[in-house]
């Protein structure tokens, strides 16, 4: 798979619930596609949302992973000036792996994307999640952990104000 180098004008980010404690994270840019597994084991839409919240800050680097029960997707994101590069690594077994450095992982995915972009595209997500499911119905079928109402509006809230963002956004709760 060859990756993009510089920042692409699309990406679609979709999270879909499955059968209880399972999610599907489908991404997909002007040349890539991806499916990724996470189960419950790690709050995976929570941390995805918190990483993008934490590149309005200092952070430049944040990582977080989805456990794919054994496989680790560790995702890795680097802001640099306006652009975030977006890389996603594959290891075997997250039993072993969480010392590992990010090298000793096969990228499976990488794009880069402003940061409105990205951003736009998690909120995106969460929110068709939060509309079909809600809050109960997240829980029901995520098990282990609610969804992430504040880290939602926290992202909303940077990104409105940060971003001049001129696509729609649903402000509905959450």
């Amino acid at each position: 798979m060859s990756f993009a180098q510089a920042p692409t004008g699309a990406l679609q980010l979709k999270w879909e619930l499955q059968e209880h404690g399972w999610a599907t994270c489908n991404l997909s840019n002007d040349s890539h596609q991806a499916s990724l597994v996470a189960s419950y084991c790690t709050d995976a839409l929570a941390d995805l949302v918190a990483a993008a919240g934490g590149l309005y800050g200092q952070q430049r680097t944040t990582r977080f992973f989805f456990d794919a029960e054994p496989q680790e997707l560790r995702w890795v994101l680097r802001a640099t000036d306006a652009v975030i590069d977006v890389t996603i690594y594959e290891f075997p077994d997250v039993s072993v792996s969480l010392d590992l450095p990010d090298t000793d992982g096969t990228a499976i995915w990488q794009s880069a994307h402003s940061r409105r972009l990205f951003s736009h595209a998690v909120l995106s997500a969460a929110q068709s999640v939060f509309t079909e499911h809600g809050e109960a119905g997240y829980q029901a079928k995520w098990m282990l952990h609610p969804f992430p109402v504040a880290l939602v509006q926290d992202l909303r809230r940077l990104h409105l104000r940060d971003d001049a963002c001129g696509l729609s956004h649903d402000l509905a709760h959450p």
